[in-house]
C-alpha cells in the first residue's frame, strides 16, 4: 500500500513559489553585493562573521560548519580559501589530534569590518525597507518556528 501523497492546495503552492522566489533572488543579490563589494561570497561572508563573534575569534572545524550551515567538506574548501587570503589560519586542536581550530586573523577581522557596513545596507535595503513593522515581527517568528523545526533545537 502507497502513502497517499499531500498535494500542496493552490495557496500553499503559491505560498512555496513566491518564498522561493523570494529566497533565492534576496540571496542572490547579497552574494552578488558582497562579491562585487568584498571580494567575497556570502558564505565566506559569514564563516568570518561567526569567527569574530567566537571567543578570541576561533572555533573547531566540526563547530564552525554546524553554526554556519555547511557540510564539513565544503567548510573545509572556503576555510582553505580563505587562509589563501590571509583572512583565516588553521590551528591543531591541542586535546584532540585529528581536530582543527579556525583562527580569524586581524586581516581577515579587517576584512569584515570593512565589508560589514555595505552588506548591512544590502540587507536593510533588500530585505527590511520593504516589510512593515509588523511583518517583520511575523518573518522572524515564522523564520524561528521554521528554524527550530528543521533543526530539532
Amino acid at each position: 500500500m502507497g502513502v497517499m501523497t499531500r498535494w500542496l492546495d493552490p495557496d500553499e503552492q503559491r505560498t512555496w513559489r513566491a518564498y522561493l522566489t523570494a529566497s533565492r533572488a534576496l540571496m542572490e543579490a547579497l552574494d552578488r553585493e558582497l562579491q562585487r563589494d568584498a571580494g567575497m561570497p556570502h558564505a565566506y561572508y559569514e564563516i568570518l562573521v561567526r569567527l569574530s563573534e567566537a571567543p578570541q575569534r576561533r572555533l573547531r572545524m566540526s563547530e564552525l560548519a554546524q553554526v554556519s550551515g555547511s557540510s564539513r567538506s565544503r567548510l573545509s574548501h572556503a576555510v582553505a580559501r580563505l587562509e589563501a587570503e590571509g583572512w583565516v589560519r588553521r590551528e591543531e586542536c591541542p586535546t584532540d589530534r585529528r581536530g582543527q581550530i579556525a583562527v580569524l586573523t586581524d586581516e581577515g577581522f579587517a576584512t569584515l569590518a570593512a565589508a560589514a557596513p555595505g552588506h548591512v545596507e544590502g540587507v536593510r535595503r533588500h530585505l527590511f525597507d520593504a516589510l512593515t513593522p509588523a511583518q517583520v515581527d511575523q518573518l522572524r517568528r515564522i523564520s524561528e518556528t521554521l528554524a527550530a523545526h528543521l533543526t530539532g533545537s
